[in-house]
């Protein structure tokens, strides 16, 4: 049987995430060095180093099990299965994507680090979440203001108008300190995360604060949305997001220029009137 065994590849320089496209072909190059005969799949480097991945991600709920990251990754269920198991390879354009979308480290995946995830990657997406019950309404002390479903439109218009903010309702939740805005949510774009009539707490963000991909945030343009981001970069350099619902079966991904952008706001914590789990 022919094999071929490298004692050691050394790694893949820069910080590899949204440039792959750009490496495509060094990466074609270390991924047909670690391809093996297709007897050994399961000592395959990458494919053992897949299912340290698909764990961390199931871990950190950022997937909801192998349906999820198939459909993210453009394959199907067996086929994660069979990959999971060391039956088949994962392949090159699936690796691009796991990249892409996950912010995994190439250099993981090739055993060349320990850490699994790129800076900034891999924090749990589950949004902490409190009873609506827990809202208080202290005179002098309220620091939250509710922009409900009817004055959405109003806010978009014009997010920073002060008049147009001391008009709204005011309120408080005890641990959740400093000038933040509520946002009432209408719709099941972001199902299971939100839920239709959940209120979304956020804070604005700081003047170059980085943004993080796959976090929950408002997006101000001419509505307001709840979605997940992640950036979309030509030449390193940010020009759009693309905005994602949880709800992915019924709703697609779409990216919005940054010329459109009004505001971004970070959200925090979610109220709901559901039961908690």
């Amino acid at each position: 049987m022919f094999c071929i065994f490298i004692p050691k590849v050394p790694a893949i320089g820069g910080n590899v995430g949204n440039k792959f496209k750009t490496n495509s072909l060094f990466l074609q190059i270390y991924y047909q060095l670690f391809c093996f005969k297709m007897t050994q799949f399961s000592e395959h480097i990458v494919n053992q180093r897949f299912r340290i991945v698909y764990e961390a991600l199931e871990m950190r709920r950022l997937i909801k099990g192998k349906s999820d990251i198939a459909e993210k990754l453009g394959t199907y269920n067996h086929v994660i299965n069979s990959i999971l198991k060391g039956k088949r390879n994962i392949t090159l354009d699936q690796l691009y994507k796991l990249f892409e979308l996950y912010g995994v480290n190439a250099n993981f995946v090739f055993g060349n680090s320990e850490d699994i995830f790129l800076e900034g990657y891999g924090y749990e997406q589950e949004l902490p979440v409190r009873a609506w019950q827990d809202r208080r309404d202290n005179a002098g002390g309220n620091n939250i203001t509710l922009v409900p479903v009817r004055a959405l439109a109003g806010y978009a218009t014009g997010p920073q108008d002060p008049d147009f903010l001391n008009a709204l309702q005011k309120f408080s939740v005890p641990g959740l300190e400093g000038e933040l805005i509520a946002f009432e949510i209408s719709g099941d774009s972001m199902l299971p995360t939100i839920t239709n009539g959940d209120v979304v707490i956020c804070q604005k963000l700081e003047r170059d604060e980085p943004l993080r991909d796959n976090q929950v945030y408002i997006v101000v343009t001419d509505t307001i949305v709840a979605k997940r981001i992640q950036q979309v970069k030509i030449n390193n350099r940010l020009q759009s997001l693309r905005l994602i619902s949880d709800n992915s079966a019924v709703y697609k991904p779409y990216d919005v220029d940054l010329q459109d952008i009004r505001q971004i706001l970070k959200v925090r914590c979610r109220l709901t009137s559901h039961a908690i789990n």
